[in-house]
């Protein structure tokens, strides 16, 4: 499964279930998975834009070169979709979202 292709719905389920532990959930091997999924995606994403940039494509977003992503923030935006479309969802199509969201192209 390449980075980004699970589904919001099984990530959502994963980082609940070990938020159950309160502030050890970062230590655990469950939390640095999902820490590393997140990653994985956001670099298969910056891929992509960088690929579109250098070929004089068009990008879905215009995120600086660096920025900063909080889990509080990832989560709520993975909450904020409803129940129902969650496990229909890619990580991938979610962080594309979020970044389409937060960096608008200028028009």
């Amino acid at each position: 499964m390449a980075p980004g292709d699970m589904s919001v719905a099984t990530f959502l389920a994963r980082a609940n279930n070990i938020m159950r532990l309160g502030p050890l959930a970062a230590a655990t091997p469950e939390a640095y998975q999902l820490k590393n999924e997140v990653i994985a995606t956001a670099k298969r994403y910056k891929a992509r834009i960088d690929a579109q940039r250098s070929a004089g494509r068009p990008t879905t977003s215009c995120p600086p070169e660096t920025g900063s992503l909080t889990p509080e923030e990832w989560l709520a935006h993975l909450n904020s979709y409803p129940a129902r479309i969650r496990s229909k969802l890619s990580l991938y199509a979610a962080f594309d979202a979020l970044m389409k969201k937060r960096y608008p192209c200028p028009s």
